[in-house]
């Protein structure tokens, strides 16, 4: 009887670690979202990524701390403003270099990083911040699995900018011309495509995306300056893993990284937990460079 009950308290907790790391990996997922769009359309590897998911992140606690706008309905004034940024760097700064060698767009938006986690410590401090909704601590009970509901409403609100993504994508003008621009800008240009003006709004979309994935990322985890850095580390990685061209295949490399992460913590430790995220990147370059659900040539 009690060789019984271990195993269910084991089948229990395993079945927990799974239902986290599926809720960690939808966040993941929006983080590389923005990341896979600018590196698969303009060639740009983005190291400033990570620092424009860390300022949609204060964005949205400005707007929730200061406004008192729930963190959730506060994401498009945050994806709203990150866009416009995001269209004025890329037609002010990144257009100078976007058809250079790849050397050159890794220098000039590593120094955009820097640059960015310096000015964020200017104004916001070097002090931890949180976005904490009166329901921050409320959880939902499914059988033995416990449900947050800041991580439910994290991954919902993921599977819909996932979802949205994919959609506009393959059904909207812009969405078509965007594609159309990264297979093959040649032709794109027969078609009428104007290629600074489709770059600076591609480079804008992925930024509203880091945004918002800023924003999400602050309903769960504490947000700083310096937070930039591993968050590029990450979406790199969920963004090679699930494939650049399709954004359910970073949906599904998010998925897939947050389990193993979890899996990871629950039976070697936390301290593995990057060398299994970077262990499982080598493998699938390895095995299908294109990604998990990327195109084979």
């Amino acid at each position: 009887m009690n060789r019984h009950d271990a195993r269910g308290d084991a089948l229990d907790l395993l079945t927990q670690v799974l239902v986290n790391g599926l809720l960690l990996g939808g966040l993941y997922a929006v983080m590389a979202l923005g990341l896979a769009l600018v590196w698969g359309v303009l060639n740009i590897v983005n190291l400033a990524h990570g620092s424009f998911i860390m300022l949609g992140a204060y964005c949205s606690w400005h707007l929730f701390h200061y406004l008192h706008i729930d963190p959730f309905l506060g994401l498009p004034l945050t994806a709203a403003v990150m866009f416009s940024l995001g269209y004025a760097v890329q037609r002010g700064i990144l257009n100078l270099i976007v058809r250079a060698p790849m050397f050159n767009t890794l220098l000039l938006t590593f120094g955009l990083d820097v640059v960015l986690t310096y000015l964020a410590q200017l104004a916001f401090s070097a002090d931890f911040r949180t976005i904490n909704p009166a329901y921050a601590g409320t959880q939902w009970h499914w059988g033995p699995v416990v449900l947050p509901t800041m991580r439910v409403a994290t991954f919902g609100a993921a599977l819909v900018l996932t979802l949205g993504m994919w959609l506009f994508l393959l059904h909207t003008r812009l969405g078509r011309a965007i594609r159309a621009t990264a297979q093959n800008l040649v032709a794109a240009r027969l078609y009428g495509v104007e290629p600074r003006h489709l770059y600076a709004m591609t480079f804008a979309i992925g930024m509203a995306l880091a945004g918002t994935a800023g924003g999400l990322y602050g309903t769960v985890s504490q947000i700083n300056p310096y937070i930039g850095a591993s968050l590029t580390l990450k979406s790199f990685a969920i963004a090679i893993i699930g494939g650049l061209d399709n954004p359910l295949g970073v949906l599904v490399g998010g998925l897939f990284l947050g389990v193993v992460e979890s899996l990871t913590i629950l039976y070697i430790g936390p301290t593995f937990v990057d060398v299994a995220s970077f262990g499982i990147l080598a493998l699938v370059l390895i095995v299908r460079p294109t990604g998990l659900l990327g195109k084979t040539a």
